[in-house]
């Protein structure tokens, strides 16, 4: 497994290009697709353009998940327990399965979650442990754990299925989540695949002679940031300021009042208290209530507004790979959906199907339009109705085929960019010091997840 994982590590490292080239080849490659599917070029030129406004909710999203999280992980609180966390494995073998444990436990809940505090329990494990642990393969596995995501509470598919009033309910009802998440079969390939995946990374550990340590630019910014909270925590109270040797001077009102306290609270308190109220009334997890959370947990821990918005600003440097790439696959999502692509796809594998092996073919065709249309909720209104159509013709299960659909999407996951890119930009790596192993874990996932579908 060792010699598998250096030859796919060294193929990615001297072929996959930067996620923003993989970007625009995969663009170059739908528009001609496009083109040969019927759709003339100014229609397909038409619908790239028009595609690009069509995430930019789910852009500003994501990277608000990505600056309040960094945020929220920086306040001294959640800081002294991630060092803490760091300090329970005593080797290599150790470190990497309690990360990618910790990656899928967090995906399952939310996969803005997963990501960012996957992203950041690898940082700072690579930071503790270096020199210990080969860092790329510990990025690899942590964005490995991220592949059950889409059978956990944050799913979008069966939570939107479990939805009332959702676009497919007069086909199937309300599926709820005992059918879905909480199948028997769907807990069966969770549960293999949280044996499977840390296992096979653990077999990829290449000897430490190769091994590649946590970047010094990542290093520099964690003593950097240690720095500060020592510079903050011992003047902790002290209200002068210092203007360099031998002066000081008492701070003017707004210099104390950006290091009091009270007004973070004020609104954190007030954030709880909307928090109490919405899951009092029976609110659901979703992604906007994940970015409020960490809003208010970040200003309930942080020290002062003037230590807040710095983590903010470190978050914020930490973003630019979202804010440039995602609107360009919702252009590309554009042209899938606008030239009928997607639905060439699915009809493919749908009509080699039977009522057996729909769920099955579904994940397969999932993972291969998720390449191009990395987005669960935006496959599904696509792919969906032409899944489920299937399966009421066949006698197949709706929910097991729409779970294939959901673990498609989730499985190519594993070779496609655009999720890795948050928690790359806090691990500090590109996209190809973690693609090879990342293509291994595709292969054997894919074989668990495929085995379950088929077999139980």
């Amino acid at each position: 497994m060792r010699l598998i994982a250096r030859t796919f590590s060294r193929i990615a490292e001297r072929y996959m290009p930067d996620a923003f080239i993989f970007l625009v080849l995969i663009t170059v490659v739908v528009l001609a697709l496009g083109i040969v599917a019927g759709s003339s070029p100014r229609e397909v030129l038409d619908y790239w353009g028009e595609g690009y406004f069509g995430i930019l909710e789910f852009t500003a999203q994501s990277t608000l998940i990505l600056v309040l999280g960094f945020a929220l992980a920086n306040t001294p609180p959640v800081h002294r327990a991630l060092r803490w966390f760091t300090t329970l494995p005593r080797n290599e073998v150790q470190v990497i399965l309690l990360t990618v444990l910790v990656m899928m436990i967090c995906s399952w809940i939310s996969w803005g979650f997963g990501l960012i505090a996957g992203g950041i329990v690898a940082r700072e494990m690579g930071v503790a442990h270096r020199g210990k642990v080969h860092y790329p393969l510990l990025v690899a596995a942590t964005y490995s754990g991220f592949i059950v995501w889409h059978a956990g509470y944050g799913g979008a598919i069966p939570q939107l299925i479990a939805t009332p009033a959702h676009f497919l309910e007069d086909s199937i009802g309300i599926v709820g989540v005992g059918q879905t998440i909480f199948s028997a079969q769907t807990l069966v390939i969770v549960g293999a695949l949280a044996i499977v995946i840390p296992v096979l990374m653990v077999l990829m550990r290449p000897s430490a002679g190769d091994r590649v340590h946590l970047p010094e630019s990542v290093l520099r910014e964690s003593e950097k940031l240690d720095a500060t909270r020592a510079e903050n925590a011992a003047s902790h109270g002290d209200l002068s300021l210092d203007d360099g040797p031998g002066t000081t001077h008492k701070p003017v009102l707004a210099e104390r009042l950006e290091r009091s306290r009270f007004f973070t609270l004020i609104f954190g308190v007030l954030g709880l208290l909307f928090l109490a109220s919405y899951y009092a009334g029976s609110g659901q997890l979703n992604i906007n209530m994940v970015i409020y959370s960490f809003t208010v947990a970040g200003l309930l821990l942080a020290p002062n507004v003037r230590q807040y918005l710095g983590y903010v600003m470190g978050g914020a440097q930490a973003a630019y790979g979202i804010i440039l790439q995602f609107p360009f696959y919702g252009a590309i999502m554009g042209v899938m959906t606008g030239t009928g692509l997607v639905t060439v796809m699915a009809n493919f594998f749908v009509n080699i199907s039977t009522a057996d092996t729909l769920p099955f073919w579904s994940f397969v065709s999932g993972g291969v339009v998720n390449i191009f249309v990395p987005s669960g909720g935006g496959q599904w209104a696509v792919q969906g109705p032409i899944v489920i159509d299937a399966a009421l013709q066949l006698g197949a299960d709706p929910a097991a085929t729409a779970m294939g659909v959901a673990w498609g999407d989730a499985w190519t996951n594993m070779i496609q960019p655009f999720w890795a890119i948050p928690l790359l930009a806090i691990a500090g790596l590109g996209i190809r010091q973690i693609m090879g192993y990342t293509a291994v874990a595709l292969i054997v996932s894919g074989v668990v997840i495929g085995g379950g579908l088929l077999l139980l």
